[in-house]
């Protein structure tokens, strides 16, 4: 399977069954698609009958002699198999379908609240149309009990922290990485816990225990304190940059630069998100992540098919 695209001036070809990726001038990028229909009608792997049957189509402008080096350059990538590759999966997929389900991997909804008050929030502010609330220990527990019980033979298994905030029920949190913990030598398992965050409750003795249990951390910030504080403020309407910045610095900083990101999300309201990317790594971050919002079409920040152009053109 094959796709192609253009993109700042790159002719690019994905081979998706080999994952490869690659640049080619515009003859090559032309004939790719010709080819892979001529093969799959049966077309022998020859560049002179394939540059026969395609100047038989009038579709191209180029030579003949042209096309067929453009040909021997395409069959050379076949035959490295990292251009129209088989599907070496395909007749497993029965088989894999019938494969006992197993448990891998965990999102805990620690915090049933949270203290921002996101106006993008899916969760209505942590609280999902429902009550706020905290989960138990005894809850968790029961959770990670679960997963262990329904992970067959995997050994690394995964659990995400999330809210609402979850440093709203911290003690909680440190109670299951310990009570996990348990459980991977009896059990021969490994848990790979990761945490998400807005930042507000974090403080030393977080970051410390985050750095040594934690693979990976979540900061939520979108960008420029303006972008920021008009999308997730505190209840009271006041803005949440100026105090997590520090925090979120200071946490990427002690984990050196890795196993970590800073999570954002852009709306109708910042159509111009590339200056947030900007402006999160003059900051000092590395690893940064700024998504599209999901958003019902009324609300005046969701993102419009009319805006598609200008979004596009800050992504390239």
């Amino acid at each position: 399977m094959i796709h192609q695209y253009k993109s700042n001036g790159y002719n690019i070809v994905l081979d998706v069954n080999s994952g490869a990726v690659h640049v080619v001038d515009d003859i090559v990028y032309d004939l790719i698609k010709i080819v892979e229909e001529l093969l799959k009608n049966g077309a022998p792997d020859d560049s002179g009958y394939l540059a026969q049957a395609v100047a038989d189509r009038k579709a191209l402008s180029y030579t003949k002699e042209e096309i067929e080096e453009a040909l021997e350059e395409i069959l050379a990538l076949k035959a490295e198999g990292i251009l129209y590759a088989p599907d070496i999966y395909e007749k497993y997929i029965g088989d894999f379908k019938k494969r006992e389900t197993v448990v891998k991997a965990l999102c805990l909804h620690i915090a049933h609240d949270c203290n921002l008050a996101c106006k993008y929030c899916f969760a209505e502010e942590g609280e999902y149309h429902g009550r706020r609330a905290l989960m138990s220990f005894e809850t968790g527990k029961k959770a990670l009990d679960f997963l262990v019980a329904n992970s067959g033979n995997r050994v690394n298994l995964e659990v995400d922290f999330f809210g609402g905030e979850p440093l709203m029920n911290w003690k909680v949190v440190k109670e299951l990485v310990a009570y996990g913990r348990s459980l991977e030598e009896p059990n021969h398992k490994k848990f790979r816990f990761t945490l998400t965050t807005n930042g507000v409750l974090l403080n030393d003795e977080v970051m410390e225990f985050v750095n040594k249990e934690m693979s990976n951390v979540v900061l939520s910030i979108d960008g420029r304190k303006s972008t920021n504080d008009r999308m997730r403020p505190h209840r009271g309407g006041q803005g949440s940059y100026d105090e997590i910045v520090p925090k979120f610095q200071k946490l990427a900083a002690s984990r050196d630069q890795m196993n970590y990101y800073v999570r954002g999300t852009f709306t109708r309201n910042n159509p111009d998100f590339s200056e947030d990317v900007a402006h999160l790594a003059d900051l000092g971050f590395e690893q940064i992540s700024v998504e599209p919002v999901v958003a019902k079409p009324e609300e005046e920040y969701a993102l419009r098919e009319e805006d598609l152009d200008k979004l596009f053109a800050e992504y390239d």
